[in-house]
């Protein structure tokens, strides 16, 4: 059970829960199995990570323990924020709303440019600082107003179970879930993460085998795969990222290849958001993306047909901003997390009619561009 204090009336910068619930943060998994050679194989994602007594997964969070596969990570966390949606980044799934997020530590991805490596590139357990059961966790949310959860900042294939245990808990006060994922996972448990998700945010990284082998240490086809799958069998909200790095993945012909596909595979409702690379992690000696960049991406995927194109990471106006695709009608205009301007009629253009794909709620909210630390505590409260 959550206890919780009221907020001061003259603003927030940080707040502390109090929990009262006793977490283990070990817990069983069901996707592996034993060779014949003693070791157990992990099954979650295409890494096949081959384990022996006490070995951990590339990801540092799934480990081989008692002749199985364990998440050791369970209720744990690197910390909770209160966040605006399009932080991460979502332009069409519930705008303007608060969703409270958080991320364990680990990866099953070994990306160069990752700009929360302090994260997924832990092997140190007290990066987890916070605990949360799925219960506090929404009730959490709730109390602060959030229409959302997100699993974000680490990749929230490789604690899986903490997170459909804490989509459960938000199905039953409901709160939506918001995954941000790379999307490398295998079908059979991708079938069960999909299914209690609301919205997922794919971070396609390029669209090229060779970059993902060299700069993201995985394969291509099995986010492609990922993709087709959450658009043809599920219902589940989706959204792409590309974060484009200059040298690496921003070449003309690339992006329209990438940008032609989603259009083919995916549809053309699928927004796209074009993010500008910072120098990060191990790709320290890369510039960061210039502005014009993005701006050229966004042009070459709306050509494509793609409708709704967005820029990330700089400050754009125009790269912000909901237009109609039928008669161009501004129907969102954004200021970078700040909703300037709410246009839609029931999700329509009051224009033309047109629908807007997406999920709307008659108004947008009214969260802005805030970010709110949140520290859950077993004793005491904190404000600053």
């Amino acid at each position: 059970m959550l206890r919780f204090r009221g907020l001061p009336a003259n603003g927030l910068v940080c707040i502390v829960l109090l929990m009262e619930e006793t977490l283990t943060s070990t817990v069983q998994t069901k996707y592996w199995s034993r060779l014949e050679d003693g070791r157990v194989l992990c099954e979650l994602c295409p890494r096949a990570c081959k384990l022996n007594e006490g070995q951990r997964g590339l990801c540092f969070v799934r480990a081989r323990e008692n002749d199985g596969i364990v998440l050791t990570t369970y209720g744990r966390s690197s910390g909770f924020c209160v966040d605006p949606i399009e932080k991460k980044p979502f332009s069409h799934f519930l705008p303007g709303t608060p969703v409270f997020s958080f991320g364990t530590a680990g990866c099953n991805l070994t990306c160069k440019f990752c700009q929360n490596w302090d994260i997924s590139k832990s092997r140190e357990m007290d990066t987890l600082a916070d605990a949360a059961g799925p219960e506090e966790i929404a009730d959490a949310a709730v109390r602060l107003g959030c229409r959302s959860v997100a699993f974000t900042y680490n990749d929230p294939v490789i604690f899986l179970e903490y997170a459909r245990d804490v989509a459960a808990a938000c199905k039953d006060r409901d709160v939506c879930t918001v995954a941000v994922t790379a999307g490398y996972i295998n079908p059979e448990p991708r079938a069960e993460f999909f299914s209690f998700i609301d919205a997922v945010n794919i971070d396609l990284k390029a669209f090229d085998d060779d970059f993902y082998r060299r700069i993201a240490g995985g394969q291509l086809e099995p986010i492609l795969d990922t993709l087709r799958y959450i658009r043809s069998e599920t219902d589940v909200w989706l959204e792409i990222t590309n974060l484009v790095i200059p040298g690496h993945n921003d070449a003309d012909d690339d992006i329209r290849q990438m940008s032609e596909w989603i259009f083919e595979e995916l549809g053309p409702d699928v927004p796209l958001h074009f993010s500008a690379f910072h120098p990060d992690y191990k790709m320290r000696d890369v510039p960061p993306t210039p502005r014009a960049t993005l701006r050229r991406a966004r042009e070459i995927a709306k050509q494509a047909g793609i409708r709704h194109v967005y820029t990330g990471n700089v400050h754009d106006r125009e790269g912000d901003t909901t237009y109609c695709a039928e008669c161009g009608t501004v129907l969102i205009a954004r200021d970078w997390y700040e909703i300037l301007k709410w246009n839609l009629d029931n999700g329509a253009c009051p224009e033309c009619g047109a629908r807007c794909a997406g999920v709307f709620e008659p108004r947008p909210g009214t969260w802005g561009a805030r970010r709110l630390p949140v520290k859950m505590e077993p004793d005491g409260i904190a404000l600053s």
